[in-house]
């Protein structure tokens, strides 16, 4: 089979002060005609950035330091700035893994998609716009003339990533680069892009470098797998070989620290509820405008359930099911309708404000990006002595409680003393739980708390959060997307769908005896749930 791409001896170096010279080095590959090659490692690996070399989308003070790059006769890297630009979109398409930050969310999606014709002087206006269409249809989104018209904001995720599938393969390229576009959906919108992919795939031709690090993923769609650790291939060969049988110790602690479908039959948990949800209700109703009638989603629809002292319930589903929004609602982010929070025999609904203040010290939130819920102005002492010293804890005992807390949490106590900035996405994970447990509550709610972290780091927060959760006697409500993380933490599991409870019980009757057809369907739609039950 003959290359598309070779890549021969690549190195990337790094600015002076970074943690290592090179974010990669010695690394050579083929990629050839009509397969995908899945690129696999955690964050920091330097998978990313070897498909921003060969796109020319290298960060500032990021440059290649040597190595080749053949396709079609040519060496990319050895190539002036205007002649990659040509090969961007054109040859080589890529998907990114946030479409919301790489689409414009200025300018509708048939223009985001005709401007690829426009920078590549193809076509004239109209047949640009007959153009988008048939791309829209391709990638299955409903409704085309309607889609064409929206803007990025206006569709659901797992849209925004169709549409910036459509935009890379306005010009038919021959090879599709595809940045992790999966990570950040729910498992049922993951396995339709995923078939997307693939089906596109086989459909144009194309040879396909696809970035993950779900080994998941690779089982589904792989003809061939890269591993990188640290900017270089550790081990590269076909996707049976790896998956079934790798050499490098390396591949195997990542295998290892998959979620895997045993699914654990915890102790019953029988103590009294520490929280009591009766009938909550909420809907989302948009303003309307001029042109626009008031539109109506009902985001929690009659939900009940209980949470005892010490017991892990998961609250599953796909995104806009409800289940952040059950989570937001019990501490008051977003104001229920209706129904009852009853917390340690306390109605959270009923508390005027200076109540809520006081009772939300026994219940707080994980969030899913604890980048995002850190002030960066601020070090660490702050974000984890603030609450506290505002609930009248002295400075002195709320600052040694923090240093205390990150040791909890497995970080050195001088962590104190640093910017978020200066962590990994692990370690800032670390710092939310130990935010978290500050206020000394009575229940945790983790929102999507390890969704975003590679499966490693995911494995490490899990395992931490089932220690403290056993050894504090925490009550924990986690809310996921991910099944598999749900059966290995949970004690009892609710699925939710459309803002209604379809299904609710103990992990293992739920997992193995699914009575809802939704929740045989997320089952279902896990990646490499074949690959795993062959593994087993």
């Amino acid at each position: 089979m003959k290359p598309v791409l070779s890549i021969r001896d690549l190195a990337i170096s790094l600015p002076p002060g970074a943690d290592r010279a090179f974010a990669v080095q010695n690394v050579s590959f083929d990629l050839n005609q009509g397969e995908i090659l899945c690129v696999v490692g955690e964050s920091g690996s330097g998978k990313s950035m070897t498909a921003n070399a060969l796109m020319g989308l290298l960060p500032d003070q990021v440059e290649v330091a040597r190595g080749e790059a053949e396709f079609e006769g040519r060496d990319i890297m050895a190539l002036p700035d205007a002649e990659r630009r040509k090969l961007r979109g054109d040859r080589i398409g890529m998907i990114f893994q946030e479409p919301m930050t790489a689409l414009n969310p200025l300018m509708r999606i048939g223009d985001q998609i005709a401007e690829v014709f426009e920078a590549h002087n193809r076509h004239t206006p109209a047949e640009r716009r007959e153009k988008a269409l048939a791309l829209i249809g391709e990638v299955g989104l409903p409704d085309p003339e309607k889609i064409i018209r929206a803007y990025p904001f206006q569709l659901s995720g797992g849209q925004r990533q169709r549409a910036m599938i459509a935009m890379a393969l306005a010009l038919d390229p021959a090879i599709l680069i595809a940045d992790e576009p999966t990570t950040a959906l729910d498992v049922t919108t993951q396995a339709q892009i995923l078939d997307l992919i693939k089906t596109i795939q086989q459909r144009h031709g194309m040879a396909v470098m696809f970035i993950t690090h779900d080994f998941g993923v690779v089982a589904e769609i792989a003809d061939r797998v890269i591993v990188m650790r640290y900017g270089e291939i550790v081990e590269q060969g076909s996707a049976t070989e790896v998956l079934q049988s790798p050499q490098h110790d390396y591949t195997k602690a990542l295998l290892r620290a998959i979620p895997t479908d045993h699914v654990p039959t915890p102790e019953p948990v029988i103590a009294q509820p520490v929280l009591e949800v009766r009938d909550l209700r909420k809907t989302f109703v948009t303003s309307g405008g001029f042109f626009k009638p008031k539109r109506s989603v009902t985001a929690i629809d009659g939900v009940s359930f209980t949470i005892a002292r010490g017991e892990v319930l998961g609250i599953v589903g796909e995104s806009g099911s409800g289940k952040s929004t059950v989570g937001r609602a019990i501490v008051r982010l977003v104001e229920a309708d209706s129904g009852e929070v009853i917390l340690d025999g306390q109605d959270m609904n009923a508390l005027n404000a200076d109540q809520l203040r006081r009772a939300r010290r026994r219940v707080q939130m994980i969030f899913q990006d604890p980048y995002a819920s850190l002030n960066p102005r601020k070090k660490i002492l702050h974000a984890l002595s603030e609450g506290p010293i505002v609930q009248g804890v002295p400075r002195e005992k709320a600052h040694a409680r923090a240093r205390e807390l990150l040791e909890i949490v497995e970080l050195d106590a001088g962590a104190a003393d640093r910017y978020p900035h200066e962590f990994s996405g692990g370690q800032r994970q670390r710092i939310g739980i130990a935010r978290a447990l500050a206020m000394d509550p009575d229940l945790i709610i983790a929102d999507e708390a390890v969704s975003a972290l590679d499966v490693s780091i995911q494995a490490q927060v899990l395992t931490l959060l089932r220690d403290l959760q056993e050894r504090l006697h925490l009550s924990l409500m986690f809310i996921t997307h991910d099944m598999r993380v749900a059966a290995q933490l949970c004690d009892r599991v609710a699925v939710m769908q459309h803002g209604k409870l379809v299904e609710i019980g103990p992990v293992q009757d739920v997992f193995l005896s699914p009575k809802a057809e939704y929740t045989r369907n997320l089952l279902a739609a896990v990646p490499g749930t074949d690959w795993r039950k062959g593994a087993a």
